[in-house]
């Protein structure tokens, strides 16, 4: 079976090589962990950003920066595509592992918990497990992980210290405004997944979002780079079987939360990220091709005016 983490280690020990030219930093800690700062100290890069995304789907994607238009409004967009969305998404790249360790703090996502088995309702649904001797995390915070962090996550992942790499970005950075953006496909992945769909019917996916502007803290970044997803992010899935009473939710324009950005939700839940509507984490639109069938299906819209009022723009 492939080794996320075996593929994402590859991804690493070339950032570590281009280091420099990808203005990031490698820290080796006093245990030998190894953690790679992608924007906390450093400012990063649209390339760093792009590793990141890659990183976080396990080697199993590719992803590349075009530039669009929204109205007058010419923004960077992240393009993703990988042939391996359940694994790729779900067994990887997903935010499915709340690191909490004395009062140090970060949403953990990427390979490593294919070791951790973080959740392990997630992996037995799929029938995935990854028994590589290495792992590889993404934590998205402003500090950099200490000895006593990385111990944590490797003792959970059941490796030795020496071989844990953890990727570093705060939300607010330009690798966190990309790497965030790069989510597109697993939003519309785990979507369906949440509906009951069995993701492994799912043969590929594709999708395009926005990288959002970086803001001035991490709380207003934290609800900018997820509207990228949620008000103009598009995925385009190819599968078998798919149950067109889904149809209607499967985009974020299900939700009754619909239609506002969502920091102002954040702070109308009392900055309690549990208490917003679960069914606003989703895309803005999906298009479904059914290969049993032969049919292809559309659902939801692209929304200008909400991102553009979410990325805080002055249109002189």
């Amino acid at each position: 079976m492939l080794s996320v983490n075996e593929r994402a280690l590859e991804i690493t020990e070339v950032m570590v090589d281009w280091a420099e030219e990808l203005k990031v930093e490698e820290i080796k800690l006093k245990n030998k962990a190894t953690v790679i700062d992608c924007g906390v100290n450093v400012t990063g890069s649209y390339e760093a950003g792009l590793m990141f995304t890659d990183m976080c789907m396990g080697g199993l994607s590719t992803s590349n920066i075009s530039v669009h238009k929204l109205g007058d409004v010419a923004l960077s967009f992240i393009d993703v595509t990988t042939d391996h969305p359940s694994i790729s998404c779900l067994a990887s790249q997903m935010a499915g592992w709340q690191i909490n360790v004395g009062k140090y703090v970060a949403m953990g996502s990427g390979p490593a918990r294919a070791l951790s088995l973080k959740p392990k309702k997630i992996y037995k649904r799929i029938g995935y497990n990854d028994n590589f001797g290495g792992a590889v995390i993404a934590l998205e915070s402003n500090e950099l992980p200490d000895e006593k962090v990385m111990g944590y996550i490797a003792k959970e992942c059941g490796i030795d210290v020496e071989n844990i790499v953890a990727l570093v970005a705060p939300t607010a950075s330009i690798v966190g405004s990309v790497q965030v953006s790069g989510r597109v496909v697993e939003a519309g992945v785990h979507k369906l997944n949440e509906l009951g769909y069995d993701t492994n019917k799912i043969i590929c996916g594709a999708g395009t979002a926005p990288i959002a502007p970086v803001l001035s803290d991490n709380t207003k970044a934290m609800g900018s780079t997820n509207d990228s997803v949620i008000y103009y992010g598009s995925v385009n899935l190819t599968l078998k079987g798919f149950d067109e009473s889904m149809l209607k939710k499967v985009t974020s324009s299900a939700s009754e939360s619909y239609g506002r950005p969502l920091y102002e939700m954040f702070k109308e839940a009392d900055y309690d990220f549990y208490k917003i509507d679960v069914d606003i984490f989703a895309p803005a639109e999906m298009t479904i091709n059914d290969l049993e069938t032969g049919k292809t299906y559309h659902t939801g819209y692209l929304n200008d005016e909400v991102i553009l009022k979410s990325y805080e723009i002055k249109n002189l």
